[in-house]
């Protein structure tokens, strides 16, 4: 039997993701896992692929209601899924099961209960209103399986090869090949992951052809894909290659602090210290200038973001005072007579991880401060810092909708690790003012609430906001129907293979 790897190239779709650790919604836990989960199963909503500025839409249901009280909400199925309205209770209640902890169980902690109305139809009842509830039915987390786990989405699972690759292969029986232009003929009759950790490889695999996207573009590679005047180098245009983005993407990359840990949780001047000893302009240069300054928790991509300076960017010599006033003049610990010594964990042990984090040691050392760099792979690295065994721990969160609170909710005390509060940051004040934007009546009073918010955690220095990337995407010549997103996951159901 003869085979043509052109053939087979010409169908199957092909990126590079770290690991995958689930393929179980309610275990996702990084943004690996639900690319993989939203291929395997549809979600009650979606986020709707074209539309800007991002607006939900329906998915296996339909919101049809939501009561004056903004408590209850009502749904039915949409007429073109097999899926029940039991399907989706069975789905959120293992979502919401208090003996089986989720890191995704956040989404559903405001839930007051799940009723089916009907076999079509079913409602949610909320303990207190929640303006975000509907954005939060478009999470891996929340997608629906059907009986015995089976696949719901627009592709099945045909292997996994733990640490090495997945491949999915086309669903013919989802429903949303129908609904689409061209009835899903021309999509990809396979998507495959391959676990490829270092970006230089990935670049040189794109190059080759071997992967059709490339997300993070490798810094030693920078000039060989952006010229002088910062549009893609004429080499790869000549090969049909396509930059796209460009925009300050929807997340925050930050150094995380254990509040938890005795020398970092109750000296908030050290905190302080370290926020002002992190030396951005520098941090920019190391990331080929592809990356903007952020100075607070919530994005300035984001309506409700803080946008009034920060007392707490980079200054050596307020550092230097603060640390002082922290009890550590110099960086000299009192206790031993040397330098102050903290921990740094990184997950996954790149090249370009150990230069960042060496090049974050550099910054704390000019303020005296000695920083021990611990890597750990991806899993392990989660596993450490939802236990606490941390100090400071370097993270990025990628907003799961465009909202203040996705990225605000990662501070309250409700959610303090294994939930999404991993520094777990407990301040009374912090929660009284999170939960009267919570129930504010309006958007104009619920973003005065929100900005308090972020003024009392630029004041507590949590965490150190590293930056925000911009969404740079290459894309092989045979991918179409591609277009940026900051919510990508599921999303090679809408690309097609483009005919030469």
């Amino acid at each position: 039997m003869t085979f043509s790897v052109a053939a087979f190239l010409a169908v199957t779709f092909t990126r590079a993701l770290v690991a995958t650790d689930s393929l179980d919604p309610v275990k996702a836990q990084s943004t690996y896992d639900c690319h993989a989960v939203q291929l395997l199963y549809d979600t009650p909503l979606e986020i709707d692929y074209s539309a800007r500025p991002y607006k939900t839409k329906s998915g296996v249901c339909e919101l049809v209601n939501l009561s004056s009280d903004g408590l209850t909400y009502s749904f039915k199925m949409v007429s073109s899924t097999s899926l029940t309205a039991y399907d989706v209770k069975r789905s959120i209640d293992r979502l919401r099961d208090r003996d089986n902890p989720s890191p995704g169980s956040w989404t559903m902690k405001n839930v007051d209960d799940v009723i089916v109305t009907d076999e079509r139809s079913f409602k949610i009842h909320l303990k207190d209103k929640q303006h975000v509830f509907p954005w939060m039915l478009t999470m891996a987390y929340c997608a629906i399986q059907g009986k015995n786990d089976e696949s719901t989405g627009p592709y099945k699972l045909k292997s996994w090869w733990r640490n090495y690759e997945l491949v999915f292969e086309r669903n013919p029986d989802w429903r949303g090949w129908a609904l689409s232009e061209d009835g899903g003929l021309n999509a990809f009759n396979e998507v495959r992951y391959i676990v490829v950790g270092d970006v230089s490889t990935q670049w040189l695999m794109f190059l080759n052809g071997e992967i059709d996207i490339l997300g993070e573009i490798a810094r030693d590679n920078w000039s060989s894909v952006m010229n002088e005047e910062g549009r893609l180098h004429p080499s790869l245009e000549a090969r049909g290659i396509r930059l796209c983005g460009g925009a300050p993407a929807n997340e925050v990359r930050y150094i995380g602090m254990n509040m938890n840990d005795p020398v970092l949780g109750k000296n908030k001047k050290l905190r302080q210290a370290l926020s002002c000893a992190f030396d951005f302009p520098r941090w920019k240069l190391f990331y080929n200038n592809s990356i903007c300054e952020i100075t607070g928790p919530v994005p300035p991509t984001v309506e409700g973001c803080l946008t009034t300076p920060f007392e707490y960017s980079f200054n050596l010599e307020k550092a230097r005072k603060l640390l002082k006033e922290a009890g550590y003049p110099d960086g000299i610990d009192p206790t031993t007579g040397r330098s102050l010594q903290i921990s740094l964990s990184i997950g996954r042990p790149t090249q370009d991880s150990r230069e960042a984090g060496e090049l974050v040691a550099s910054f704390f050392a000019k303020i005296g401060v000695k920083i021990e760099l611990k890597f750990q792979t991806w899993h392990a690295f989660l596993n450490s810092v939802n236990k606490g065994n941390v100090q400071l721990y370097m993270m990025a969160w990628v907003a799961d909708y465009p909202d203040p609170e996705n990225f605000l909710q990662l501070f309250h005390s409700k959610n303090k690790s294994p939930g999404s509060n991993r520094s777990c940051y407990d301040n009374p004040e912090y929660d009284l003012e999170y939960d009267k934007a919570m129930a504010a009546l309006n958007k104009e009073d619920r973003i005065k609430h929100w900005h308090r918010c972020q003024e009392i955690l630029r004041e507590d220095c949590p965490w150190i906001y590293t930056h925000i990337t911009r969404n740079y995407t290459l894309v092989n010549s045979r991918v179409g129907n591609y277009i940026p997103n900051d919510f990508p996951y599921g999303h090679e159901k809408y690309y097609r293979v483009l005919k030469k």
